[in-house]
């Protein structure tokens, strides 16, 4: 009999679950998502920084400095089998002042308490080396030469593309409502579409994992949304930075960072603030934390792309847990239910490592589950883009598919091809709907310079073909977000809506 496994969240850490889990035989694995697609929630807007590791006291936080070091490890690895976009520039923590240097000494330390390897202090000097762009009044610098930047909306989308490739079976648009307990057992759990028969419950929701916990009656903590406000810069707008440039942190977060994004743009941010516990939507940006940012960055390099080529400013949303501590805990009243709550930055660095963390420690270990390797399990995911094939191959493709010949995303040249493929992939992995933002983050069309000007109205008439629903009904982010407001059958020529 097969042990029945619910994950409540697929963003980048339930996805890594789902993945991990997807190794093994004897396992029904059912991975839940109240949006219409994967990495919808708090993986889709943060910095998309694989952190090396020495940030976190493994006094303080031991769980959370363990599992970021081996979590910035495995990426390497992930990346490349998912092929997610990823780069390990290196990072420079920058004191500005002489006085900061101490709180980069501490860093240091920290980083050979954790067993970060290369990580040295510099003077200015090979700080202006390593950093041309850096502020050439700093005192010096930590370098950390394992971090990396990846394409971080990518990442829940790849890694739950894997997991369903694998077995795990997905169900986007799903609502949690109860968790079935009887005799301090988990049974399962209540969803809007129906009851899901669970022996193991995994809340993995982020900003609402309080909420779901609550529902199995541990309800002890509250998340709080932490707001993240940034700038991006268009593609070809410099000066750039060739290192991830961050200034010593404070208690309350890593600081303003610089980097110089997957696509090539430079990106600045994020603030800090708290927000009240329901403010868990509240993605607004406001003036003065821009400014905030702005302020900040300045301050680290002695150079900025102009404002007037900045292509975006948006915000993202951390779930902050009371004192800054993890909640990865398997519970005996009741049994079989596990939380990886609160899972603040480094969440994302982490999330390999809090899989197997959870796979090894909780399910196998406390909940005593046995759990065997599969013979064939298919780590890599099948994905390709057209712009990254040589030119012969191109050629070939074309030939035997002309809609790789018509790109429709011109800032990241993005062909039809590209998109039809993404979209039948969309569809193999259980996505009910298809969205606007669900291509977008598989391929980061619409995110370039034009911001989905000139290429959205496209990508949603090849959608509506491709699944054979009116242009009007084709969604940004699912069912409240339609892309047409009033009469725009007029983009049809004629067309019209057939119900």
């Amino acid at each position: 009999m097969k042990t029945r496994i619910a994950i409540i969240g697929a963003g980048v850490v339930g996805a890594s679950i789902a993945r991990v889990l997807s190794q093994y035989d004897g396992l029904e694995v059912h991975l839940i998502e109240r949006n219409a697609d994967a990495g919808m929630g708090v993986s889709k807007a943060n910095t998309g920084i694989i952190h090396p590791g020495h940030e976190d006291d493994p006094g303080k936080y031991p769980l959370r400095a363990k599992l970021c070091v081996q979590g910035n490890r495995l990426w390497y690895q992930w990346t490349k089998e998912l092929r997610i976009p990823a780069k390990w520039p290196g990072e420079l923590m920058v004191a500005l002042e002489e006085e900061d240097l101490k709180v980069a000494e501490y860093y240091l330390e920290l980083a050979q308490r954790n067993g970060v390897p290369g990580v040295r202090l510099v003077e200015r000097g090979e700080l202006l080396r390593l950093e041309p762009n850096a502020n050439p009044n700093a005192a010096g610098a930590l370098w950390a030469p394992t971090a990396g930047v990846m394409s971080s909306p990518m990442a829940a989308v790849a890694l739950t593309e894997n997991a369903v490739e694998n077995g795990v079976k997905f169900h986007p648009e799903t609502e949690v409502r109860g968790i079935k307990v009887e005799k301090g057992e988990v049974k399962g759990v209540e969803t809007n579409g129906g009851f899901i028969e669970a022996d193991i419950v995994i809340n993995a929701a982020g900003l609402y994992a309080d909420r779901i916990s609550a529902m199995a009656g541990i309800d002890h903590f509250t998340i709080r949304p932490r707001k993240g406000e940034y700038y991006i810069f268009d593609d070809d707008a410099g000066p750039k930075v060739r290192r991830i440039v961050h200034q010593t942190p404070t208690p309350t977060t890593k600081g303003v960072y610089v980097i110089t994004e997957m696509n090539d743009g430079v990106m600045i941010g994020p603030t800090a603030e708290d927000l009240p516990k329901d403010a868990k939507d509240d993605t607004s940006t406001t003036r003065e934390g821009l400014e905030f940012v702005w302020k900040m960055a300045k301050k680290l390099v002695k150079g900025l792309p102009p404002k007037n080529r900045v292509i975006r400013t948006f915000a993202g949303l951390r779930p902050e847990p009371p004192d800054g501590r993890w909640i990865i805990e398997a519970y005996d009243d009741p049994w079989g239910f596990i939380n990886v709550a609160g899972i603040r930055s480094p969440g994302l660095t982490a999330a390999p490592a809090i899989a197997h963390y959870v796979v090894r420690e909780l399910i196998q270990g406390k909940l005593e589950v046995k759990l065997t390797k599969k013979s064939h399990w298919n780590p890599y995911r099948n994905a390709f883009w057209f712009k990254a094939l040589p030119r012969e191959k191109q050629a070939e493709l074309i030939k035997r598919n002309p809609a790789y010949g018509r790109v429709i995303c011109m800032c990241r040249t993005i062909t039809e091809g590209d998109i039809v493929d993404i979209i039948h992939r969309m569809k193999r992995m259980g996505v009910k709907t298809i969205t606007l933002d669900g291509v977008k983050l598989r391929s980061g069309v619409m995110s370039g310079t034009c911001q989905g000007s000139y290429c959205r109205v496209r990508i949603a008439n090849i959608i509506a073909r491709e699944t054979g629903i009116p242009l009007w009904k084709v969604t940004l982010k699912g069912e409240g977000t339609e892309y047409g407001i009033g009469d725009i059958k007029v983009l049809l020529r004629g067309e019209r809506d057939e119900e």
